[in-house]
């Protein structure tokens, strides 16, 4: 670890993160779960919150995409993704989805300074973000896309949205 430059499962622990905790509403693959572990890790991303019937860890099919994550990202389920975004926000957590609605605006066009805190919520693969969910959303984002599809796979869409923002926090 130390020849690539990489923080320790310790340090990694001890490091100042950015201020952003990622919900998963209703995420059902365990590998997209993993891989959401993997990528929070890449970004020093807060924690991870998982809602209703998302998968927890330990479990193998979690810990093949993970690779480790989920012993260094801090971690934490609500049965209810409402009830778990009220909390953040009255925590004073901006709120944020990603999901194609008619407010949405593209990611591009969404600032943020890493200073606020803020929640970005993903969900569902198919069904997407719980409508109740949305409503107590301040924002949503977009990814906009040019081909047949319109809607990418959550784990690459956490991918996207999680680099996009640590770059604009500065980091």
């Amino acid at each position: 670890m130390e020849e690539l430059g990489r923080l320790s499962a310790q340090a990694f622990k001890e490091a100042k993160k950015l201020p952003l905790v990622v919900v998963l509403d209703q995420v059902r693959s365990m590998h997209n779960v993993g891989s959401v572990f993997r990528t929070a890790d890449a970004f020093l991303i807060s924690r991870i919150v998982l809602c209703g019937y998302t998968p927890q860890p330990p479990h193998r099919d979690i810990h093949k995409t993970a690779l480790g994550a989920t012993e260094t990202v801090e971690w934490s389920y609500a049965a209810s993704t409402l009830e778990a975004v009220q909390a953040l926000k009255q925590a004073g957590y901006l709120l944020v989805a990603v999901e194609q609605t008619a407010g949405s605006m593209p990611l591009a066009d969404f600032s943020w300074d890493g200073r606020q805190p803020m929640a970005v919520v993903l969900g569902n693969e198919v069904e997407g973000v719980q409508q109740d969910v949305l409503d107590v959303c301040d924002a949503a984002v977009e990814i906009p896309q040019a081909g047949t599809k319109h809607s990418l796979n959550i784990s690459v869409a956490a991918g996207i949205v999680l680099y996009d923002l640590f770059r604009k926090s500065g980091q």
